[in-house]
């Protein structure tokens, strides 16, 4: 078990871990590749989804409002279809509205009694700025790949934290749905990790792309990481 006093910030993934962002991605490309006639089960579009946005996400920046609209546009190549601009737009313009999990905002209310706060996302700010008021607390940063001009599992969004939150790197957790673009890259600039393995339809890997670590803390849920950090 983690000694949590060891910690002065605790820094989140957004879409996965605090975002049911599978519900968010598989509603809106059922919804395109519905309208086109293909029915695709739920784990061979998250498969696909996590293999197109690291293409998506490879090579010059780009904002992640045109990874997601690359995305869709892959999703219509893989399966012979022409979507319209309104459907290539509406996987990003669905993403202010993906809910929060369950035990989400609970949860980081009580971790915020205690410990800063922070997200590293890969996201755009204006499109974060809609998940914003949905998670019920205020953070005490925001780092996004907009503002670090690259993707995790880059470093250098997680350099950019480090520098911002004002905290040795042995005093930040960080917390996350992913492994490949979180828990390896943060276990690498020396920071402890959570894997928060969340329910999917690809159970341990979700929509992104399948990797190995050992966090430092596996929890099935956001209350149980609150639970363990308020025990200490």
């Amino acid at each position: 078990m983690l000694d949590f006093t060891r910690f002065e910030v605790l820094t989140f993934d957004c879409y996965g871990t605090l975002i049911n962002w599978e519900a968010g991605i598989l509603s809106a490309l059922h919804r395109v590749l519905s309208a086109h006639g293909k029915k695709i089960d739920d784990p061979t579009i998250l498969k696909l989804y996590g293999d197109f946005e690291l293409r998506s996400e490879q090579g010059t920046f780009r904002s992640y409002r045109e990874v997601l609209e690359s995305v869709v546009r892959q999703f219509a190549a893989e399966f012979n279809v022409t979507p319209s601009a309104e459907e290539v737009r509406s996987l990003p313009d669905s993403l202010p509205a993906w809910k929060p999990w369950p035990d989400t905002v609970a949860a980081l209310r009580q971790l915020k009694t205690r410990f800063r706060l922070a997200i590293l996302s890969n996201v755009d700010d204006d499109l974060f700025a809609g998940t914003r008021p949905q998670l019920g607390v205020d953070f005490d940063e925001v780092i996004t790949a907009q503002q670090a001009q690259a993707y995790k599992p880059s470093l250098k969004l997680f350099e950019l934290a480090l520098g911002r939150i004002n905290a040795p790197a042995h005093r930040v957790l960080h917390v996350a749905q992913s492994i490949y673009h979180d828990v390896i890259p943060a276990q690498s600039l020396g920071l402890a990790t959570v894997w928060v393995n969340r329910p999917s339809a690809r159970p341990g890997v979700g929509a992104v792309i399948a990797a190995e670590a050992k966090p430092d803390l596996t929890v099935s849920r956001l209350a149980e990481l609150a639970a363990a950090a308020l025990h200490d």
